[in-house]
């Protein structure tokens, strides 16, 4: 485990803004920065970075937390891996005891998987610069390629041996080195043969490493050189799909390029890696490349959160122009802006790149790419002249096209253009268009009804095929049955009503009140633990309930405002807990008092707990803090080790709607921290108010009882309990109407 004084050092060295800029494309938006989501389809910037809090947030699919919660979900590692990630990239030592052979075992899959290609990268790089095989043939086809020594250096290349009596070199010295041989199989380095031997796959190819986009080597791509090129059906060979590498869902060259795409904000997509490496080499650095796979929507969102603008570099042939096309439709449905460039003929990316500087690459760029509803047009309109069918065709092709685009002012001008381009009435387009979405769309909503389809009939048939089978009597035969699965022959369950006993269950989710005790209300917290609302004036204490003895009831009105006010009261404890406001002590004296000791007292002083156990661990913990001179509230919650609090407390800090710079720097505009005493003060009572007004609902629940009005003496009680409270309830009530604290 990492100490929590080494946590602290790592949190506040950790710039997130800096962090998330190596996944996300960030711009500046008054005191924050605002970017495209990185954990779903963002079409329009709604990923929200706070540097004054070090907290992120997507106020549309809800994820975010502080810098530690951003790379644990990016990155798909654990607590601590997270926290070994930012102290390398900071620079800070990290000290943790020696694992133990069984601790040893238990490592992560993925983090080994990633350590295994990471030594084979460097082992295949090694043999290229080192080994007289791998000098006098990996070396010299880079070499032949016009590849530099720092060009080689910067992706890493390398080559794999392929010696004839020796098929798993690899192999061998993987295990030598320790690694195990179930990860060699995983990540694809090496496989079984029919005759059960291990071999190396990708003996005697040049190697490419494909790095993830922050920065880890994930799968390889081996190229058999040229020498032996012919009558090889494949000429490429890539890492099979597991748990680290999905080459669907990778662009290559990404992690060398996603800085120079943020800063031109423009990605060139070509095709295979030496048309990136060359392109690189020429000096244009902001290129990657989909390696022979068509273009998928993955691609897509994964290049968006970098730029929103592509140009497709491919070549003037046929296969150059209908992988272009394919392209364009890609990017347009992902809200992309797409020109396309094809190269003049008998050159490729790579070619052209070695034939040339990067200046001139840029200008050629700059003077042929032209807009996809250009380059559509002229490509169809070529097998289409003077035959008005296959101009109809044509027409719809691209209106095609035109329909994917998400943005509707975008949409509107791509039309206007393509009615002035081929002469037909703007209105027949977008009519043509307005009918192809909406065919777009019933496709979509179907496609989705099918899967969930699928997803529910594979989740009962697993359910069914775990469940443990039963004997069940039907029509004086036996037969064996998985319990909630009817005979074939029964009707579905949905069409028998349910037994009244049935009924009486499903509706009684706490037990029954006795004549002396008010039945306890039960709810269901934030952690999913139920707990007992507590009496006015009555210390009490959280009640678990196991799920399998009460039902979890439906929260109702009151329940909610209960968790309302909670989460209102622990978010002003999580931004400024240690701060001091004036409140009066039993004299009328003004004291100084910190939020957590202020919030502390004012519930025991009636015996109230939060309902949500997680709240009151938060407050119980803080408080114990209090006498540490450096405790600081912020970041105290956010480097919890428990996530669940962390998380709770970076969603605390993060506000959907912040002032802009200019407006936080007029001193006439009160800042929070001057409000927070009468907040607090103010939520205090309230919450007081929502447990009296819950315990006066019980009693009157109670005085409906025809059993209870028949004993006079216990009617009594009860009302003048409620009339107490009843006083209660008006004295908080005009309070709330005061101001019962001031700031310092």
């Amino acid at each position: 485990m990492i100490d929590q004084l080494t946590i602290d050092r790592i949190l506040d060295a950790s710039n997130i803004v800096d962090v998330v800029s190596d996944y996300v494309t960030l711009r500046r938006a008054g005191t924050s920065y605002k970017g495209l989501c990185p954990f779903h389809d963002d079409k329009t910037p709604s990923f929200s970075v706070s540097p004054a809090r070090g907290v992120c947030k997507c106020f549309s699919c809800g994820k975010g937390g502080n810098v530690v919660h951003f790379l644990m979900e990016m990155e798909q590692i654990g607590y601590v891996d997270a926290l070994k990630m930012l102290a390398k990239r900071y620079g800070i030592e990290v000290k943790e005891k020696e694992l133990t052979n069984e601790e040893r075992a238990q490592q992560n899959d993925r983090e080994s998987m990633f350590v295994l290609n990471e030594w084979a990268s460097r082992y295949f790089h090694d043999i290229l610069l080192r080994d007289n095989d791998g000098r006098a043939i990996g070396l010299a086809y880079f070499r032949s390629r016009g590849f530099r020594d720092d060009i080689i250096e910067k992706f890493r290349l390398g080559f794999s041996l392929d010696l004839q009596y020796h098929p798993n070199t690899l192999y061998q010295e993987a295990i030598s080195k320790g690694f195990k041989e179930e990860f060699l199989f995983k990540t694809s380095l090496c496989y079984k043969s029919d005759d059960g031997k291990v071999r190396d796959k990708f003996r005697g190819r040049a190697m490419f490493p494909w790095f993830n986009v922050s920065g880890k080597i994930c799968g390889f791509g081996g190229r058999v050189l040229d020498a032996r090129t012919k009558g090889v059906s494949q000429k490429y060979v890539n890492s099979n799909d597991s748990e680290v590498f999905h080459k669907l869902n990778e662009l290559y060259g990404l992690f060398q390029a996603k800085k120079a795409i943020a800063k031109e904000d423009r990605a060139y997509i070509v095709e295979g890696y030496t048309d990136v490496i060359s392109m690189h080499q020429c000096g244009i650095e902001n290129v990657v490349a989909n390696s022979g796979t068509a273009l998928n929507e993955a691609q897509v969102r994964l290049l968006h959160r970098f730029t929103s603008n592509v140009t497709l570099l491919y070549d003037g042939d046929d296969a150059g122009i209908h992988a272009a096309l394919r392209g364009t439709d890609m990017f347009l449905s992902g809200g992309m802006n797409v020109k396309v460039l094809l190269l003049p003929d008998g050159d490729d990316p790579d070619s052209f790149a070695r034939k040339h500087n990067a200046t001139d690459f840029r200008k050629y760029i700059e003077e042929h790419q032209v807009d996809f509803i250009k380059f559509k047009t002229s490509v169809l309109q070529k097998d289409s002249e003077n035959d008005p069918i296959k101009r109809a065709t044509m027409i719809k092709d691209i209106v095609a096209s035109i329909a994917l685009i998400p943005e509707e002012i975008t949409r509107s001008v791509y039309i206007h253009e393509c009615s002035t381009m081929l002469g037909i009435p703007e209105q027949t387009l977008i009519n043509a268009t307005n009918l192809q979405r909406k065919a777009n769309r019933d496709k979509k909503l179907k496609e989705q009804e099918q899967e969930k389809a699928r997803e529910e009939r594979l989740a009962n048939q697993q359910k069914w095929k775990d469940a443990p089978t039963t004997q069940t009597q039907v029509v004086g035969q036996s037969q064996t049955t998985p319990p909630g699965l009817p005979p074939e022959d029964m009707p579905p369950f949905e069409d028998f009503p349910p037994h009244e006993e049935e009924l009486t269950q499903t509706k009684q989710t706490t037990p029954p009140a006795d004549s002396n005790q008010p039945a306890p209300v039960v709810v269901q917290t934030g952690n999913n633990q139920p707990v007992q609302t507590p009496d006015v004036g009555t210390s009490t204490s959280t009640q678990p309930l196991s799920a399998s003895v009460v039902p979890t009831p439906r929260m109702n009105k009151e329940d909610l405002r209960f968790i309302q006010v909670e989460k209102l009261i622990m978010a002003i404890i999580v931004k400024y807990g240690e701060q001091c406001i004036t409140t009066q002590d039993d004299e009328g004296n003004d004291i100084l008092m910190p939020v957590v000791e202020f919030v502390s007292r004012e519930l025991e002083e009636d015996g109230l707990r939060f309902r949500d156990a997680t709240y009151q661990r938060m407050l119980d913990d803080a408080r114990q803090q209090l006498e540490n001179p450096n405790f600081s509230a912020k970041r105290f919650f956010l480097s919890s080790p428990d996530l669940n609090i962390s998380l709770i407390a970076a969603d605390m800090l993060n506000d959907q709607y912040q002032l802009s710079k200019m407006f936080t720097e007029d001193e006439r505009i009160p800042k929070e921290e001057s409000n927070i005493g009468p907040m607090l003060g103010h939520l205090i009572l309230d919450y007081k108010i929502t447990v009296v007004d819950d315990r006066l609902n019980q009693l009157h629940q109670m005085l409906r009882d025809k059993e209870l009005l028949s004993d006079s003496a216990r009617c009594s009680e009860i009302m003048e309990q409620y009339k107490i409270l009843k006083e209660i309830q008006r004295k908080i009530a005009l309070r709330l109407g005061d101001r019962p604290l001031a700031n310092r």
